[in-house]
Parts: C-alpha cells; structure tokens; sequence
C-alpha cells in the first residue's frame, strides 16, 4: 500500500528539519495541520485539501501584490510550490474533453440543463486531476455547443 499525502509531507518535513530548510518546514508544517484537521473531521480526500490549501495561498499572494508586499506574496507563492508537489499531475485538455463526451454518454445529457446529471458522472472518473472550474467549464462548453 502506498504512502498516504500526510505520511509523505511528515516524512519530507522531517528530512527538512536535518537539512536546516527552515522556511520549506514551515510550509510543510501548515500542510501536516491541515491534513490532520481534516482527517480528525472525519476528511478523507487528501487530494481536495490540497486544492482548497492551494487555493488559499494563490489568493493570499495575490492580495499581497495588490497592496505592495512583495516579500509576504512571494511566501505564499512558495507554499504554493510545496503544496503542489503533493498534488496529482493536472489532466489535459484531450483527456478531459474525452472524459466529459464519455460522461454525457453515459448520463444521457445533451443540454445545459443537464448540467447536473453530467458533472456528477464525470467528477468521480476525474478523481483529482483537474479543477472543479475547469470540468464545469469544459461539461457547460460541450453541452451548449452540442445540444
């Protein structure tokens, strides 16, 4: 069995400590308590913490920018970079469109109103992969172009 997300980001801050890397333990350090709160809450997907954490630091960086605090966004932007490293490779388009056709197939959709009915076929084969955004985009995309 494979290494779960939190055991590799324990193991990887531990290896941190020894090579004196303070700031990549501190980003490391966020991500472990992240992970342990939500499995605590009862969490399993390892994968959305991630994305949801990510997500906080890419707009947390941002905010910075905007109001001239370079030195904090670019704390941010590296946590961002540790954070992905945990993340499953992103899907490509040509996957994704074949993923979604393959999904309306299956659900029967062929219009925007069946938006629903697509999107809960086509997220559990995605598993990670690529953004909620990006699948409802690309299922809204196909289903108004072709139905």
């Amino acid at each position: 069995m494979s290494a779960s997300i939190l055991e590799r980001v324990q193991a990887d801050t531990r290896d941190a400590m020894k090579a004196g890397e303070r700031d990549r333990v501190v980003a490391l350090r966020m991500l472990t308590d992240a992970l342990q709160k939500d499995l605590k809450g009862g969490g399993t997907d390892e994968v959305a913490v991630l994305r949801r954490e990510r997500k906080r630091r890419v707009e947390a960086a941002q905010a910075y920018r905007q109001g001239g605090s370079g030195e904090r966004a670019a704390s941010e932007e590296a946590e961002v970079t540790e954070i992905e490293r945990y993340l499953p490779a992103e899907m490509s388009d040509e996957d994704l469109s074949t993923m979604v056709e393959s999904a309306i197939v299956e659900s029967g959709g062929s219009s925007p109103a069946d938006m629903g009915k697509v999107m809960s076929a086509v997220m559990p084969k995605v598993a990670g992969r690529a953004d909620g955004k990006r699948v409802s985009a690309a299922v809204r995309e196909r289903l108004a172009g072709g139905g």
